[in-house]
């Protein structure tokens, strides 16, 4: 016959396994829809196989180069590029952009503590959980399609940037966030360019009409030509355009609205007020 203290030790075993599963369970749905989510702004999207840019819906033609050049390269690295670009396709118009000095990132660790005293805060925490978790999936499922493309057309030209160059972008007085080549971020022309896009701002890109992204200003370009409309991508923002080797093409671009709902802060940076 099995002993009272044994019965309710399996009783509360069970009562574990029935507690945690749906919770491991849920951690796994909001992981794969937060994977969705990065996946539909990191990938390239369609405006439709009919639609055609016009002027009216505010598209503007604009150059996109690689402007690898910009950056001070050991040797190795240069012969390893030279495949993709000469030396005589370099516009002598763009110098290498302003150097920047990295800044340390402090980071805070916090702890908290579980408590197991009873059953009844064992359903409480079960409950807290999955609330929480449902409020996460529904604001993950909101900023699905929730930036909108707005604004009149302007004419840029836009390049690809990387290494160093990425290091404290210039839209935060105090950064304490980058972005990396798989961020979808830019640079613009820090003289000259009256009218251009302020920081935090979102703009679509499109190369064809079933070949667009969303990307943020979260830095300014010296070493942009003054006075061009100039827009420097990140690397992930390029290649879902074009080839990175390609170097010079011409796309479009408008200005869009910020997502309604939801962040993605590797990929545009910590929001702002």
């Amino acid at each position: 016959m099995i002993s009272p203290v044994a019965f309710v030790s399996a009783v509360l075993l069970a009562f574990s396994a029935l507690t945690v599963l749906p919770t491991s369970t849920l951690a796994a749905d909001i992981s794969t829809y937060q994977s969705n989510l990065e996946r539909r702004y990191s990938m390239p999207h369609s405006l439709g196989d009919n639609y055609q840019f016009d002027l009216r819906d505010g598209w503007q033609s604009i150059n996109v180069t690689n402007l690898q050049y910009k950056y001070s390269r050991s040797v190795t690295q240069d012969a390893h590029e030279s495949s993709y670009k000469k030396a005589e396709d370099i516009p002598a118009r763009h110098s290498k952009r302003a150097s920047k000095k990295a800044s340390k990132k402090k980071g805070q660790k916090t702890t908290s503590k579980v408590s197991h005293n009873s059953t009844s805060n064992a359903v409480t925490k079960g409950q807290s959980v999955s609330d929480a978790a449902s409020g996460i999936l529904g604001s993950v499922k909101n900023i699905v399609d929730s930036i909108k493309a707005i604004g009149n057309p302007e004419p840029v030209t836009i390049t690809w940037y990387t290494g160093h160059d990425l290091l404290n972008p210039s839209c935060w007085s105090s950064p304490t966030w980058s972005p990396t080549d798989e961020s979808f971020a830019c640079a613009l022309t820090l003289d000259g360019w009256a009218d251009r896009p302020k920081c935090f701002k979102f703009l679509e890109l499109c190369n064809t009409p079933q070949k667009c992204v969303f990307v943020r200003v979260v830095d300014s370009c010296a070493g942009c030509a003054p006075g061009s409309k100039h827009v420097d991508l990140t690397k992930a923002a390029f290649s879902s355009l074009a080839d990175l080797a390609e170097g010079v093409l011409t796309v479009q671009m408008r200005q869009a609205t910020d997502p309604q709902e939801g962040w993605l802060e590797n990929l545009w940076g910590p929001k702002v007020n």
